[in-house]
């Protein structure tokens, strides 16, 4: 790999566009700058249609002084397939480019996607210089596009990890990234059909465990807590004084509470998509109807503990105990709902007619 190197591709709006990469990065800025290309928001160089007379030629010229390599692409520039692709795609979303130009920024990337496909192994095993999110403005989904890596025309597209469960990296639940034709229709299709049904059911999935698991280990450290109440010593057999349980008590129950946010944060969701009288478990109607107002409730002190002003923490504590204490005797029932609802599909598109592939342009040549 080169130490500094520029990227040229052709954008159907722009005409030559170009990506800085390399751990020398800005020698290639600097060959950009010198030659007449500006920079965008996203980082990208264009090379303006104002009459500067600036060729390819100089620009190679230019950046061999600056000891960077000029690299042709075959593929369109990644912007152009981004946005024809989410102009296709159900419901609004948004596309934009995202540049790497030091390995490091891709290295930062790999723990925020979310993926246990192709695209994940890709990202800490290749080169990626450049990419594009897609970002659907109605449900917060974040997907990231790029060319896959060793083939002429491919893409592959995965997901960041979704809002509130952050900490993707080499989860089991994690969706498999999907290749996409060259073709926006036919990519569109895939992603709605394939892609994000299993990206939503990987969802669904995280949060059930993410709240299985809280509920777990809130019951453990409840349990831990009430033995530790009834033999009046520590889980060492010291002696527990008045002054010492009541702190005990305190810290145990603003331990369960911060905890319990994970609940308040998934659980309205997954509670929407239950329906217990098409279960094998139609009594379990009554339970969710208790869990899903003691959610509310603990939204309700959430608000007013951030936006309402001082709660006094012991008034928290009181009044968010019984939500928690509904939810440990409860959530079992909401638990084996959750894991028999499967989430919405998204509407399918009709079927792209039939495309022809994109022109390939030389293969990609390199300075010296």
């Amino acid at each position: 790999m080169a130490e500094a190197e520029i990227i040229l591709s052709h954008s159907r709006e722009s005409g030559i566009v170009a990506i800085a990469s390399g751990e020398q990065y800005p020698w290639a800025h600097t060959a950009l700058a010198e030659s007449g290309f500006r920079r965008d928001d996203e980082g990208v160089y264009h090379l303006p249609a104002d009459g500067t007379g600036t060729t390819v030629v100089d620009l190679v010229t230019c950046a061999k002084r600056h000891r960077t390599s000029v690299h042709t692409s075959s593929r369109r520039f990644i912007g152009d397939a981004a946005r024809d692709l989410a102009r296709q795609l159900p419901d609004q979303w948004h596309a934009s480019v995202e540049i790497y130009s030091h390995p490091s920024w891709q290295e930062d990337l790999v723990p925020w996607i979310w993926d246990s496909g192709e695209l994940g192994r890709a990202l800490q095993s290749e080169r990626i210089p450049y990419a594009a999110t897609l970002t659907d403005t109605v449900h917060g989904t974040t997907l990231l596009f790029i060319e896959r890596p060793g083939r002429q025309l491919d893409y592959l597209v995965g997901a960041f990890a979704p809002e509130g469960l952050e900490e993707g990296y080499g989860d089991p639940h994690a969706p498999h990234s999907i290749v996409l034709p060259p073709f926006a229709g036919r990519a569109a299709q895939a992603v709605a059909d394939r892609y994000l049904p299993s990206y939503e059911q990987a969802v669904h999935a995280r949060r059930t465990a993410a709240i299985a698991a809280v509920l777990g280990d809130i019951r453990s450290e409840r349990d831990t807590w009430q033995a530790m109440v009834a033999s009046g010593r520590y889980s060492d057999a010291t002696p527990l004084g008045a002054a010492a349980l009541g702190s005990a008590t305190e810290e145990f129950l603003d331990h369960a509470w911060r905890r319990f946010l994970v609940v308040v944060d998934h659980a309205p969701t997954l509670i929407d998509r239950c329906r217990p009288d098409s279960s094998p478990w139609p009594d379990d109607a009554t339970a969710l109807s208790r869990l899903a107002d003691a959610v509310a409730d603990a939204e309700t002190l959430l608000d007013e503990v951030v936006h309402g002003g001082s709660v006094p923490p012991q008034e928290r504590r009181a009044r968010a105990w019984p939500a928690i204490e509904t939810w440990l005797t409860n959530g079992e029932r909401f638990l084996r709902q959750a894991r028999v609802s499967a989430p919405h599909r998204r509407p399918a598109l009709p079927v792209a007619a039939p495309a022809s592939p994109l022109t390939a342009s030389r293969p990609a040549q390199r300075s010296r």
